[in-house]
């Protein structure tokens, strides 16, 4: 089908004709089992369902930047349901397209806004999410006004305390973006933030070690407010995170703590304007 940005195509599996999964321009970009909400097929994305695990308990306040078939966003209404949930992409014909084919929770639990990703988030209000989900890509890589620390401050500020945002960064060895992606989050949430177990690095074991492209899932924590009760505290150096992804159909590692400050190394942060 013709959409805004270039053509949309639906591929069924073989194997699993409930399982369907989105091309955009020829590019996988969502998967879906649509008799079952709560499926995710991409590896990145049941990283980032397990970082957010780690979250208190009930619905949630989710911006996804970049919402292509909202497969994570009906993942997130079929675990926590009454969450609200706004999933934005820059291809208005494509949420058309979206809202007739697939079964995605209903306006207002999830509101699909045609917009760029960085205006939305510019937009935002202070404090107003618990999760920002950061999913955009021209061709394989992230348009640069959605990364560096211009980016960080505005998910940063967007963010409610003890929030977390989630970053899909698509790299090849030695990885240098994807370091200098967590050198610029730690600018930004705090220099301390992974020795405290606010910023970590997710990835497949192959990947980090630098035998291939691959998806890095970075997760970067608002710091919780002195008080705030143990629930509503995350820490990704949580034993139970690491399990989790070691357990994955496609398991992972968790750097976190001295093993995240261990990958940025040496990697500069990259300074980048907030969006305007």
């Amino acid at each position: 089908m013709p959409i805004s940005t270039g053509t949309a195509e639906v591929v069924r599996d073989p194997d699993f004709p409930q399982r369907v999964t989105l091309h955009v321009n020829g590019v996988p970009s969502s998967s879906l089992d649509l008799a079952d909400p709560g499926f995710l097929d991409f590896e990145y994305m049941q990283q980032m369902a397990a970082v957010m695990a780690l979250l208190p308990a009930g619905p949630l306040r989710v911006l996804h930047l970049g919402a292509a078939g909202s497969a994570l966003a009906r993942h997130v209404e079929h675990e926590r349901p009454g969450s609200r949930q706004l999933g934005v992409d820059l291809d208005a014909r494509l949420l058309e397209l979206v809202r007739e084919w697939f079964a995605l929770p209903r306006s207002p639990l999830l509101r699909l806004r045609a917009d760029d990703a960085g205006r939305a988030l510019a937009g935002a209000h202070d404090a107003t999410y618990d999760v920002v989900v950061r999913d955009v890509f021209a061709g394989d890589r992230t348009p640069e006004h959605l990364v560096g620390t211009g980016f960080a401050a505005q998910a940063h500020r967007v963010l409610r305390p003890g929030g977390v945002l989630l970053v899909n960064c698509a790299d090849r060895p030695p990885l240098t973006t994807a370091r200098r992606e967590v050198a610029s989050l730690a600018e930004v949430f705090g220099r301390d933030a992974a020795a405290d177990g606010l910023l970590a690095a997710v990835a497949e074991p192959a990947v980090l070690k630098g035998r291939r492209y691959g998806n890095v899932v970075l997760a970067a924590v608002r710091r919780p407010v002195e008080d705030a009760p143990v629930d509503e505290r995350p820490d990704l150096r949580d034993p139970r995170l690491g399990r989790a992804l070691r357990t994955l159909p496609v398991p992972a590692t968790l750097l976190a703590g001295e093993d995240a400050t261990a990958f940025a190394g040496t990697a500069p942060p990259l300074d980048t304007p907030p969006s305007p």
